[in-house]
């Protein structure tokens, strides 16, 4: 038998042994039901033996491993001495007394795995890379680590997973990643950490692996805190969506900033200059005062009735109560709760020198009483009704704003026709970014054990701050690229996004390899590095192929039409993206074309991909045609990645927004194969003039 077909059985095996472990968890889970003890441990133990046939019952197949480590027997292999190792996604377990079949990538001794080289082996004589097409093992590479073999860059292997076309959601990267990456994959739940990612460099998969191991590592803490993902919008989200599930893990809450504060879509918009305004970070300041300028200094003694009785908290009393209670900087809704508190033990402590019986029953009655008297001094609030009132009363607003914001900057953000209630409102995105910093006022909103936030560069300092107060007593990831900073906000600088995060102390790490992004793709980005003015580092690419063309054309429908017959060719995804104004236009061209021509296989294609009415980009389903292009505004293209992109129009991209050029580099950016780009009018300054450039 050869060397292959070795590993093929022990492929089958792994399978049979997969399949065991899943059917063993089922009966776990009847068994665990009939046994005996009190009713919270029997509750948990079901719900985790229950969690993990779950888990394994929805797993998403695919090669039971990627690699294999024989160590050697030298001192620095520590207890593994002569041991074999197969790395996968996931666990598998041997026979009772042996070790796993395979060991999960996230395990201690896996480290040594992806760091190993030919300076510092990690005790690994041999490392062994497998490649698969589907389930089927079609060979290997192997490393001879002890005798200074190291492929490091140049493995086929290796970089056949890395180009592989990309069709469907994110993949997970367990089998290529590369030491940098995983320094950062494993860092230590406690610390906070900044990843500058140019294009390509994986810093999204950085961050779900990290969220991976992370729940490995510390299972239990994070299962009670949580681990959030935080995407820049719903097409995002969906492209990512299946790499957590993947790696085992499926009880990630993975949502957009919109949805968490609102979990509707905005009904309002706001101008340029009012969302300009309600994003920086003075309104914080602003609304602080409006809150608790409705907490006024006592006029009047607290007086309440009880039977015969009369019990009163004097006017200097009451004082002393809220001005302690000011002091203290609680919470609004607690420091309303102290205040209430208080002024009820001074009444209890009157009663009890009467010889009253003081029971809860009493304590309720006297609160509901002394209610009103409170009220009067530290009013009940909800978010909603401070927001409404600062935003739609003048006067409201001037206070608040004295001396934090201009005239000017008070009148972009004034509602010229204010709702009858608060309850009435029409709120825009940067409306309930306000109404969550005052719920933060309010009361202690409840945090995550750890989050992660993609494309960071271009949150603003009032939305960082919403960031901040989910994740006060636990960890952050951030994920970005300052060169694809697209948002009127967007950071210039990591240090100072940092402490609007709560983290200034995050360390920052830069990742300029870039793994998706080819050759050429990247040195037409790296060119545009020098027109936005991003203090970034330039990518350097692991992939030496690819192919960009810049075409100008007469006819930009029938040019797109044709730059997409020709990619039906390759393999791969392909995406047309184009300026908002320019999407129905192409997509009707298209539309009309490729559902009365043939693909050069003799199959028809039918209409492409398009956005939905939410704004989520997605290709056609494939029972209508071909289901490989897809067409979507360049607003929406940040995070998302193609085989084949087709450009339509730079300019127009350029044009369309404050930072346009910003918007463009992220458009090239999403190609890991070909790159066409079309215009019809002149190029946008800073775009070179040769793709050799």
């Amino acid at each position: 038998m050869s060397e292959l077909e070795k590993e093929r059985a022990y492929a089958a095996r792994c399978g049979t042994a997969l399949r065991a472990m899943l059917d063993g968890a089922r009966l776990n889970v009847v068994i665990g039901e009939q046994v005996a003890g009190d009713r919270y441990s029997a509750e948990r133990l079901g719900r985790h033996l229950k969690s993990l046939a779950k888990e394994l019952a929805e797993d998403t197949g695919g090669p039971p491993f990627f690699g294999r480590m024989d160590f050697g027997a030298g001192a620095d292999a520590g207890d593994h001495r002569g041991r074999r190792y197969y790395m996968g996604r996931r666990h598998i377990s041997g026979g009772v007394g042996e070790q796993p079949m395979v060991i999960d990538w996230r395990a201690p001794v896996a480290r040594s795995f992806y760091r190993a080289g030919a300076r510092s082996t990690q005790g690994i004589a041999v490392r062994r890379r497998f490649g698969w097409a589907e389930d089927e093992l079609t060979g290997y590479e192997d490393e001879h680590l002890d005798q200074g073999e190291d492929l490091a860059g140049a493995s086929r292997i290796v970089a056949t997973e890395i180009e592989r076309p990309r069709v469907g959601p994110m993949r997970d990267i367990v089998a290529t990643i590369q030491p940098e990456q995983d320094d950062l994959v494993r860092a230590e739940l406690e610390e906070s950490i900044c990843v500058q990612g140019a294009p390509g460099t994986g810093k999204t998969a950085v961050g779900l692996h990290r969220a991976a191991y992370l729940l490995y590592a510390h299972r239990q803490r994070l299962s009670r805190s949580g681990v959030l993902v935080l995407g820049p919008n719903p097409a995002f989200l969906r492209y990512i969506s299946a790499v957590l599930p993947v790696l085992g893990e499926v009880d990630v809450e993975q949502t957009t900033l919109e949805h968490l504060l609102a979990g509707s879509p905005a009904r309002a918009d706001d101008s340029a200059a009012a969302a300009a305004v309600k994003h920086d970070v003075r309104m914080a300041a602003v609304l602080r005062r409006a809150l608790y300028g409705r907490v006024r200094k006592p006029v009047e003694p607290v007086t309440v009735p009880d039977g015969s009785y009369r019990w009163r908290v004097t006017v200097e009393e009451f004082r002393r109560i809220v001005d302690d209670t000011r002091r203290e900087a609680t919470p609004y809704a607690v420091g309303r709760e102290r205040v209430l508190s208080r002024v009820v033990s001074v009444l209890g402590r009157q009663a009890e020198a009467r010889g009253q019986n003081l029971n809860a029953a009493w304590t309720r009655r006297m609160s509901r009483a002394a209610e009103p008297s409170v009220d009067a001094v530290w009013p009940a609030v909800r978010p909603e009704e401070v927001v409404a009132e600062v935003l739609g009363d003048p006067a409201v607003l001037m206070r608040a704003a004295d001396g934090v914001l201009t005239p000017d900057e008070q009148a972009a953000i004034r509602r010229t026709r204010p709702p009858r209630t608060f309850k009435s409102a029409r709120w825009s995105t940067a409306d309930a970014v306000l109404i969550d910093e005052v719920a933060g006022l309010l009361q202690r909103t409840q945090g995550y054990g750890h989050v992660i936030v993609d494309e960071a560069q271009d949150l603003s300092a009032m939305q960082c701050r919403v960031i901040a107060r989910r994740s006060e007593y636990g960890s952050i990831t951030v994920l970005g690229d300052l060169a694809q900073g697209t948002t009127p906000w967007a950071a210039r600088d990591w240090h100072d996004l940092l402490a609007h995060l709560g983290k200034p102390k995050a360390r920052v790490i830069a990742l300029t390899t870039g793994f998706r992004v080819p050759a050429a793709v990247a040195r037409l980005a790296n060119y545009l590095l020098d027109a936005l003015e991003a203090d970034v580092p330039p990518t350097r690419s692991f992939r030496t192929d690819g192919r960009v063309r810049v075409t100008r054309v007469s006819d930009l429908p029938d040019a797109t039409v044709a730059a997409v017959r020709d990619a039906l060719h390759h393999d791969g995804s392909i995406a047309v993206i184009a300026p908002t104004a320019l999407v129905g236009l192409l997509t009707t061209a298209l539309t009309t074309a490729l559902t009365t021509a043939l693909t050069g296989d003799g199959a028809a294609p039918g209409p492409p991909g398009t956005t939905d009415p939410a704004g989520v980009a997605g290709p056609a389903d494939a029972a209508d045609g071909h289901a490989r292009v897809t067409v979507l505004p360049a607003s929406l293209a940040k995070g998302l990645e193609y085989d084949h992109v087709i450009v339509a129009e730079p300019a127009d991209i350029v044009e369309a927004e404050e930072r346009g050029l910003n918007r463009l580099y992220v458009v090239l950016t999403r190609a890991v194969s070909r790159l066409d780009v079309l215009h019809s009018r002149p190029l946008p300054a800073g775009f070179p003039r040769s793709v050799d450039a």
